[in-house]
């Protein structure tokens, strides 16, 4: 700024003449009204009339200097009026300049001031804002007023300046102390990005004056292309604007802006030296806590001024009056502890004078509510310039150093152009580091530059100074100690403010200096490559290394450290031992400011010990700090916010004091996309990369050292633990697959500081590919990357960089990422200076297989570059270089690579700007590169060439033919003739696609000449490219002109369709040849039906012939029909749409009828929708070929039915006459009926979904009677409904009626169409609403009816009565076998039929809810029916003496008669009670046996009553009750006394069973009173898993002598008790003690018994576990009793510890005497095949054998062959199983031999094997021949393909019981069931759990169902059925089971 003139030395006039050049300019741009107010001053004639016309701009320039002229020959007080009235008027004068002027005037008007003007001026007043008019009404004050105001705003506001000035000198002087190199503006760079500003706020930016004339601002988008420019260029333009500055924290952005402070000081830079500037810091504005003003901010904080309060005033008024002459620079928002906003209403300005808190009085600088207009920079760091969002103007990034940056720095540090020592050390350091990739990665950033130099120039000293002390031990050199105190004096850091990134300690020089003496050159040289392998890896080992380098600059401690070699990590935990309090308490006072948010610590926080320690080594600097009351004291800071969260991290990882929870809490990863909601912190968010490297094994020593004195009990098992649990943390990160590309980028670093190979691996486990998004990276981003990425080895892994911001460096650090497969680079920031650098780094990448360099910038050039570089990449197999402006040449370039890349596999070149001159070049290219695969092109948007890799393979037969896709492309005829020409040079294509062409005729005709050249296989397609029929025409010909084509698709509607199919290498003799024709959607009328004629010619090779959706009508129909003559080899006709109406329909009946060759006819809608005839070649020697006429959805009126039924009567082959889904009237129906006898071929007629009323259907039941040959009828309304015809009379016919509303009439008609009608199978009258009355008036003409089989009444509401009224029909009907019937939802009513007469007769009524006199109606009913012995009453809610009265009321007559009640309250007490009652009531019970919940009666012949009565007279109260009965139906002991009354009743009881209950000692105190009163007792069963049962019941058992059959399975059988039983043995005939508990002697005894049993015909001994010595006696027992007919062995264990199956098969030859054996059961044995071969000996010498289990016995294929080829001589055989095998398809090839012999077979298991598709085929063999099978179970067969299983079942009449669960079977077997299921009456159950089954399946089951009455289940658990669909089906038939139970 220029000094202020000295009056003595200069005047006015001297003034005015000197600035005459510069005023003329400031005048020249001020209004006409200012001007003409100045020239006003001038003498009347001189100056400017008023009233003129305004002059031009010349005229007004001569004015000016004429006025400018007159004043400087003016008196002085003249021109000193003259000046001021200029400076208060004019606008936009320089502030030197107004300074000069107004200091001037002034003082040459000190005694006078002139008067002014007559006529009145309007002076500008600086309070006002700028616009102010000038008018002649409105007068300010006069200008020697304005003077006395104005001049002393301007002095005191210049003085404050000068005093800023200073102030900003000193503290860059402070600074620059510690700098290693200069700062100057134009050498920092910038990135620009695009500032998002509010669209509220208006533009305020000052005219050029303030500006200083500099370059205004560019209006470019800055974000949307990589901008860079300088810092000073970023500044420019910056005045009345808000800036931002973001950056990393250590780039420097403190230091430039006190740089910048510096440069405005001295009158250079950006910022005007007429402008205050202002440098508030945010740390430091977060300790004003209370309320203050602007000028409280600026005095009190800032900077106070040296006078009164009126200075403070003046300067105050003068900046509300001109705040676009400020400057207001807040650095470092990211440290501010508030958060600011921007508002998004624009509101009133604020009062200066009011005091807000520091945060309104920031929010309102920046958002223009203070000093708007006022020029305001702010820098942060890049994630808080969210929170600024619609604020600045202009937003910048400081860019980290390049290489050269970095070198430049290094050479500075280490003095390079210094003394020689100098330049050796930093040369050697600058190799060192540049060498080192994670280094130079890592000093990108100032801050670690200064860190990495720190740490270089400690290990090249530490190392050099070991060689030094080995050489002077060697030569005992007695100065030692003194050589080492001089060079190694500490140095002590100049404190400063916060900022000095990049200067940390001075250069080299400097701190050489401090230190002592130069070293000489010849001693610190030292091998890189050896110092290389010393450098420490990760950052926070730099940091560490970097902290003892520190430390050692402590001069207290010189002289201490040993001298001996240590490695640096030793010297590092020696450092660190050294001063371990003294960074414990640092430590601490780090993680306490983090966990505060502080940075700035007063003297109090710390210990004066620490503190000067700290600020002596260089680790502290001090800072001086106003306070809120203006006072000016020290504080202190760590050299860097990275120092402090470093040590923060040591004090994590080293201190109990911080617990897990706090580590968690601060461990997180940090992204780099922020939102405005995110939380800000202070701090640099580089604590968790510290912990992490902390972390690592390499750091532990030093750890353990810290840890010892900040608490850390333990020592090393403390901090190991520490690691483990950052370790944990992050593996649980690495399996995330939630991050995004930040933060995934963020896991990396963390990965890498930690350096486990292992994190790596895990981080790529979850993402192979790693994506990074609109992030920008730096090199040391790329090192962290590779580092993870070389972890896992040569597991290919990909990078996919999308709008990335990257300097070319990174991609120098890029090649470090070994293993890479897939490279992707997505962005307009990538253009051929990218494209070209990566293209001198691609060679490297080896193992690359994917590039994608898509949505840049590329051009041909940077194509070129890329396309050299990928003929030295042969792994590549797949380019992406899409969406960049290639244009022809560049697709070219990359063409060229095609023939020397053969791993290629595709490339993508769309949206390049390109023409069709690259398209041919890429088809041309397939000439020469054989193995290109498809060549696809739309328009230019898509470009892809794809390739196949078998093309070394010449001649491989799987090689497929290339493709060629051009869609969209409008070709000219020139064009497509290049095209044509270019086609037919290629190999043989598959495909050639030209859709979207839109050609004429002519260009269309250019192809068809060049077609018959082509080398096509596949065909051709040219959709949306023929339009008219003109081409359709062309393109007929081609079929018969080229005989390679063989199918012609054309659809010329929208969207428009063509293909031509080739025949390509499918050629096929000449009588096998077939051609399609397709001309669908053409818009066809009758007459061009002659044009496509005469195109086909003569040709009648034509198979199929589509002609759908034209305009052919009737006579286009009768066109058609009168060719068919010529169309010989025509198979199928489409005619769809083209409304051929009724008559047309009719013609195609005739032409059914007149044409041999036609068998089908398709019609829907009456023909206005779909046709189709169907042919077959004609076989006139065979007359019985079926034909079919359809018409569906069809609504036919009588006269319609009348006259095609009449034209169908002349066809003579057999018909099928399909007329479902249409509308048929009650009318058509009867002209239909009236037409049928004469329709003698007619074998089906199908009227599905086409009858409504139950009239029309009776009609249609009248047919039995019209017609002789009816087989069936099925009639359902708006379902499938049938009536079948036999050729020629019916024997039997059946008969399904339901869902129809049989009322009175209707039923009566029903019963006497069924009177006149033929035998019936089978009648289905379900769901006709009959109710009760209809059923009665039905069953009461049962005897009237003739039925065989069945009559199926459910589901027509009927109550309990109309249940009577079917019962009825046992006794009222003769021929009735079996009644069921069940009232619960799934309603069910079905009576059998039997044609044997004096059959026994059953009746079943299950959940019907009866009630006590439907019970006794029912006793009635079994009273008059002598032929009922089975009644069985289930669920049906019976109270217990409802079920008194009604056993109480039958009675047997003359036959047995059995009953079985099931209640589900049955059990325990009630159960006793209801026996014991039941047996008071009714005297002729025979058996009475509760299982469960049912009650078992059976009832006496009255014969044999009376003859018990006659036998028994001496016993009158006695019964004749033989059995009696309790299992399974919780009984407890002591509930059976109530039975001894009851059972001493009946001295007759042969059997008691009291199994599977709880009988204790009380019950066998029960049996031990009751069994010596049943003389006749043979039978006792107590299996119970119990003890002392048997011990108590033992001497009983021993009296009771009539008893044979014993069971006493499940007990305990103590060693006393198995002796007395050994004497009740001999007698039995029948013994069961499976799953008894013995004691070893005790069981011996027993075995040994078995010996004496020589009448014992049953042994049951399953689960027993065998000793070798009771196994023995066993072998011999069996060898004994010989007359053993059933044998139970089945899991017989071996004792413990002895060998399996080989100790059980000794029983095997045992076994070889029992001669009489009938059922034998070995399951569990695993016996294998030897034990199959011992068993197969035995085999043919039981004869007599009806059943044999052996599953679960490892028996394999080729064993179970030879066990089937045994049994053969079994004939007798009833059941076989052998489940759980391992029997294949040759042991089921072997059944379908034997098992037709074994004609006695009712039941097969094989579950649980392996039997193939061979072999289910070869058991549905067998299946064929087993008539008597009943149950057959192929569970888990390990064959899915089962319908030849299913199908075989139709052979088996007596099949109950089908497994085939756990088969994966489709619908196709259930399909195939469902066809069997009507075919077998007596199926009951079928399981089909866990199979494949679809909805579409169980549909199928649904139908078969209602024709199966007897079937009760149907399993379809764990099917491929949707729960929702479940319960649909299970709702249309509740047999449906889909549940797990």
């Amino acid at each position: 700024m220029d000094e202020e003139v000295d009056p003595d030395d200069a005047n006015v006039n001297f003034v005015l003449a000197q600035e005459s050049s510069e005023l003329l300019s400031i005048l020249s741009s001020q209004s006409p009204a200012v001007i003409m107010k100045l020239c006003q001053m001038m003498p009347g004639h001189t100056g400017w009339n008023i009233n003129r016309p305004a002059p031009s701009a010349a005229a007004l320039t001569e004015h000016i200097k004429a006025m400018l002229e007159y004043f400087r020959e003016a008196s002085a007080a003249d021109c000193s009026n003259f000046l001021q009235s200029m400076c208060i008027l004019c606008e936009n004068i320089p502030m030197h300049l107004e300074s000069r002027l107004m200091s001037l005037a002034g003082h040459a008007n000190t005694d006078a001031i002139q008067s002014p003007p007559t006529e009145p001026v309007s002076l500008r007043n600086t309070d006002v804002c700028e616009n102010s008019s000038v008018t002649d009404e409105k007068s300010s004050s006069p200008p020697s007023e304005q003077q006395l105001i104005k001049r002393p705003r301007i002095d005191y506001w210049e003085q404050y300046i000068f005093a800023v000035m200073r102030l900003m000198t000193m503290r860059w002087e402070r600074l620059s102390e510690c700098l290693v190199r200069e700062v100057p503006l134009e050498n920092v760079w910038v990135s620009l990005r695009t500032a998002n500003r509010g669209r509220d706020r208006p533009d305020q930016t000052p005219g050029s004056a303030d500006r200083g004339s500099r370059t205004p601002e560019p209006d470019g988008d800055y974000g949307s292309t990589e901008s860079r420019v300088t810092l000073e260029t970023f500044l420019q333009g910056c005045a009345g604007k808000v800036t931002v500055l973001t950056g990393q924290s250590g780039s420097g952005k403190t230091l430039l802006m006190s740089s910048l402070g510096q440069q405005w000081a001295c009158g250079l830079g950006p910022i005007p030296s007429s402008f205050l500037f202002v440098l508030l810091e945010f740390r430091q504005l977060n300790l004003l806590s209370q309320p203050l003003s602007l000028s409280d901010l600026l005095f009190r904080h800032y900077l106070p001024p040296r006078g009164g309060d009126d200075e403070k005033r003046a300067i105050v008024e003068y900046l509300l009056s001109n705040p676009e002459q400020s400057c207001w620079v807040l650095d470092g928002y990211d440290e501010f502890h508030s958060k600011l906003t921007r508002q998004e209403v624009q509101k009133e300005l604020l009062d200066p004078e009011s005091p807000l808190p520091v945060a309104n009085l920031i929010s309102g600088l920046l958002n223009r509510q203070l000093l708007p207009g006022c020029t305001v920079m702010v820098t942060c760091r890049p994630r808080d310039v969210t929170d600024l969002d619609g604020i600045p103007d202009k937003v910048g990034q400081l860019l980290g150093w390049d290489c050269h940056e970095i070198k430049e720095y290094v050479h500075s540090f280490f003095g390079v152009k210094g003394h020689t020592a100098d330049r050796a050390l930093g040369v050697q350091a600058a190799d060192l580091l540049l060498s080192t990739r994670h280094l130079v990665a890592m000093s990108s950033l100032p801050v670690r530059c200064n860190i990495c130099c720190i740490c270089l120039e400690h290990l090249l000293l530490e190392g050099r100074d070991t060689r030094m002390a080995q050489k002077q031990e060697e030569k005992g050199n007695e100065t030692r100690k003194e050589a080492r105190e001089n060079e190694e004096k500490g140095v002590q850091m100049p404190g400063g403010a916060r900022g000095k990134e990049g200067s940390f300690g001075g250069n080299h020089a400097q701190r050489e200096d401090q230190g002592g003496r130069r070293r000489g050159s010849e001693e610190i040289m030292m091998d890189v490559a050896n110092s290389r392998d010393l450098l420490p890896p990760t950052l926070t080992q730099v940091y560490l290394t970097g902290l003892t380098a520190f430390l050692s600059r402590d001069p207290e401690k010189r002289g201490r450290k040993d001298t001996k070699t240590v490695t640096p990590q030793q010297s590092i935990v020696d450092m660190l031992s050294q001063y371990r309090s003294e960074l414990c308490e640092l430590s601490q006072l780090a993680w306490k400011g983090l966990e505060d948010s502080k940075i700035l610590f007063m003297e109090e926080d710390i210990s004066q010990d620490v503190l000067h320690f700290s600020v002596r080594t260089g680790l502290f600097s001090k800072v001086e700090l106003r306070r809120e009351d203006g006072m000016l004291v020290n504080s202190y800071c760590f050299i860097h916010l990275t120092v402090q969260e470093f040590l923060a991290a040591l004090r994590i990882m080293t201190s109990q004091d911080v617990s897990e929870a706090q580590l968690t809490k601060r461990f997180s990863l940090k992204t780099r996309w922020t939102t405005k909601s995110d939380q800000r912190t202070v701090f640099t968010d580089s604590l968790h990369l510290y912990v992490c490297g902390l972390a690592s094994p390499r750091c532990t020593q030093a750890l353990v050292q810290l840890a010892r004195t900040s608490g850390g009990a333990g020592g090393l098992s403390f901090v190991q633990t520490r690691q483990a649990l950052v370790i944990k943390m992050l593996k649980k990160l690495c399996h995330s697959n939630t991050l995004t590309g930040p933060k995934i980028l963020e896991l990396c670093h963390c990965v890498q500081e930690s350096q486990d190979h292992q994190l790596a691996q895990r981080v790529l486990g979850m993402r192979p590919t790693l994506e990074l998004r609109n992030i920008r990276l730096e090199p040391n981003d790329i090192d962290a990357l590779a580092f993870v990425v070389n972890s896992v080895g040569d597991n290919f892994i990909g990078l996919d960089f999308g709008a990335c911001s990257m300097e070319l460096e990174c991609l120098d650090v890029l090649p470090r990422c070994q293993y890479i497969h897939y490279l992707c680079f997505r962005g307009r920031k990538y253009g051929d200076k990218f494209a070209e650098k990566l293209s001198s780094i691609l060679p490297k990448f080896t193992t690359l297989r994917k590039l994608e360099f898509c949505g840049a910038s590329l051009t041909a050039t940077g194509a070129a570059c890329l396309a050299s570089a990928l003929q030295n990449c042969p792994a590549i197999t797949e380019i992406n270089v899409s969406d960049n402006n290639l244009k022809d040449a560049g697709i070219e370039h990359i063409a060229d690579v095609f023939t020397k890349l053969p791993g290629l596999v595709s490339v993508m070149l769309g949206r390049n700007n390109s023409s069709l001159k690259a398209v041919d070049c890429l088809i041309r290219k397939m000439t020469s590169c054989l193995n290109i695969q498809h060549v696809h092109a739309d328009g230019m948007k898509e470009m892809t060439v794809t390739f196949s890799q078998n093309s070394d393979l010449k001649g491989h037969e799987t090689k497929s033919e290339p493709r060629i896709s051009l869609l969209n492309q409008k070709w000219s005829q020139p064009e497509m003739h290049k095209l044509a020409e270019s086609v037919a040079c290629c190999p043989a294509l598959s495909i050639l696609d030209l859709s979207g062409g839109k050609w004429d005729v002519e260009t269309l005709r250019i192809l068809t000449q060049f077609l018959p050249r082509f080398n096509i296989t596949g065909k051709i397609i040219m959709n949306d490219s023929c339009s008219s029929v003109e081409d359709l025409v062309i393109l007929t010909a081609l079929l018969p002109d080229c005989p390679a084509v063989i199918e012609l698709h054309i659809r010329l509607q929208s969207p428009a369709q063509v293909s031509i199919v080739f025949s390509g290498r499918r050629e096929k003799p000449a009588d096998e040849r077939s051609k399609i024709l397709c001309l669908s959607c053409c818009g066809l009328l009758p007459a061009d039906l002659e044009r496509v004629w005469r195109s086909l010619g003569t040709s009648s090779d034509v198979t199929l012939l589509d002609l759908s959706s034209n305009c052919l009508g009737k006579k286009g129909l009768r066109k058609l029909l009168e060719v068919l003559p010529r169309l010989s080899d025509i198979q199928e006709i489409h005619a769809h749409n083209n409304n051929i109406g009724m008559d047309g329909v009719v013609m195609l009946a005739d032409a059914l009828c007149s044409h041999n060759s036609l068998t089908e006819i398709l019609i829907s809608h009456e023909g206005r929708e779909q046709v189709t005839l169907k042919f077959c070649p004609d076989k006139s020697n065979d007359r019985q070929q079926m034909k079919t006429f359809r018409i569906n959805d069809s609504s036919l009126l009588p006269s319609n039915v009348t006259t095609l039924c009449r034209r169908l009567v002349q066809c003579h082959s057999p018909l099928e006459l399909d007329l479902s889904h249409s509308s048929l009237t009650d009318k058509a129906v009867e002209n239909l009926l009236k037409v049928l006898p004469k329709m003698t071929s007619l074998q089906r007629l199908n009227v599905s979904h086409s009858i409504t009323s139950t009239a029309a259907a009776l009609m249609l039941v009248s047919c039995l009677t019209v017609s002789q040959r009816a087989m069936s009828v099925e009639l359902r309304p708006q379902t499938e409904s049938f009536i079948h015809f036999d050729s020629v009379k019916a024997e039997h016919a059946s008969c399904r009626l339901t869902h129809f509303s049989l009322n009175g009439d209707s039923l009566e008609r029903l019963l006497g169409i069924l009177q006149q009608g033929p035998h019936l199978s089978g009648l289905d009258l379900s769901s006709n609403q009959l109710e009760d009355e209809g059923v009665k008036r039905f069953v009461d003409s049962l005897p009237e009816l003739k039925i065989i089989s069945c009559v199926n009444l459910s589901n027509n509401s009927l109550t309990q009565q109309g249940l009577l009224d079917v019962a009825s029909t046992l006794s009222t009907c003769a021929n009735v076998s079996d009644v069921e019937v069940s009232l619960r939802a799934g309603e069910r009513c079905v009576i059998w039929f039997t044609q044997y007469e004096g059959c026994e007769k059953t009746l079943s009524v299950r959940e019907s809810s009866l009630e006590h006199e439907h019970l006794i109606r029912l006793a009635e009913i079994v009273s008059v029916c002598p032929s009922l012995t089975k009644l069985e009453l289930k669920n049906n809610w019976l109270q217990s003496d409802w079920i008194e009265d009604f056993v109480k009321a039958l009675n047997s007559s003359d036959r047995g008669f059995s009953v079985s009640i099931e209640e589900y309250w049955i059990r325990s007490e009630e159960a006793v009670s209801l026996v014991c009652r039941c047996l008071d009531l009714n005297s002729n019970i025979h058996t009475i046996k509760v299982h469960y919940t049912t009650l078992h009666l059976s009832l006496m012949k009255s014969t044999e009553l009376t003859s018990v009565s006659d036998d028994s007279a001496d016993l009158t109260p006695s019964m004749a009750t033989e059995k009696i009965g309790l299992m399974d139906c919780a009984v407890e002991g002591h509930q059976l006394a109530s039975m001894t009354r009851i059972i001493q009743k009946c001295p007759l009881l042969t059997e008691l069973d009291f199994s599977n209950n709880t009988l204790g000692l009380e019950g066998a105190e029960f049996l031990c009173s009751v069994l010596p009163s049943l003389p006749h007792l043979t039978s006792l069963s107590i299996a119970s898993k119990e003890a002392r049962v048997v011990e108590k019941l033992s001497e009983a058992l021993l009296q009771a002598t009539a008893l044979q059959r014993l069971n006493l399975s499940g007990h305990v059988i103590d060693d006393s008790a198995a002796q007395i039983m050994t004497m009740v043995f001999p007698r039995l005939r029948s013994l069961n003690l499976s799953h008894c508990v013995w004691s070893a002697a005790g069981g011996l005894q027993l075995i040994k018994a078995l010996g004496e049993c020589v009448s014992l015909e049953g042994l049951c001994l399953d689960s027993l576990e065998l000793n070798e010595e009771s196994r023995v006696c066993l072998a011999q027992s069996l060898r004994n009793i010989n007359s053993i007919r059933s044998l139970k062995l089945n899991k017989i264990a071996p004792a413990m510890g002895q060998s399996g199956a080989n100790s059980v098969l000794d029983l095997l030859p045992a076994l070889e005497g029992l001669t009489r054996m009938e059922e034998i059961e070995l399951d569990g044995w695993r016996m294998a095949d030897r034990g199959i071969e011992l068993l197969t000996r035995l085999l043919p010498v039981w004869t007599q054998l009806t059943k044999i289990s052996l599953s679960k016995n490892l028996i394999s294929d080729q064993s179970g062959d030879k066990l089937l080829e045994a049994l053969s001589s079994c004939g007798h055989l009833e059941e076989l199983h052998v489940s759980g095998n391992n029997l294949g398809d040759l042991t089921a090839a072997r059944m379908a031999l034997v098992l037709p012999s074994l004609t006695h077979v009712t039941v097969l298991d094989i579950s649980e094997n392996r039997i193939g598709h061979e072999g289910s085929v070869s058991l549905s063999k067998a299946i064929m021949c087993m008539k008597n099978l009943t149950k057959i179970h192929l569970t888990s067969v390990g064959t899915s393909e089962l319908c030849a299983v299913a199908a075989s079942l139709a052979h088996c009449p007596l099949i109950q019981d089908v497994g085939l669960g756990w088969n994966t079977c489709g619908d196709d077997v259930a399909e195939e069931l469902a066809r069997v299921m009507p075919l077998c009456q007596k199926l009951t159950r079928i399981d089909l759990e866990s199979n494949s089954v679809s909805v579409f399946g169980a549909e199928a089951l649904v139908r078969a169902l209602q024709l199966c009455p007897a079937l009760q289940l149907i399993r379809l658990w764990r099917n491929n059925i949707s729960p929702t669909e479940a319960n649909r089906l299970h709702l249309k038939d509740r047999r449906l089971n889909f549940s797990s139970t």
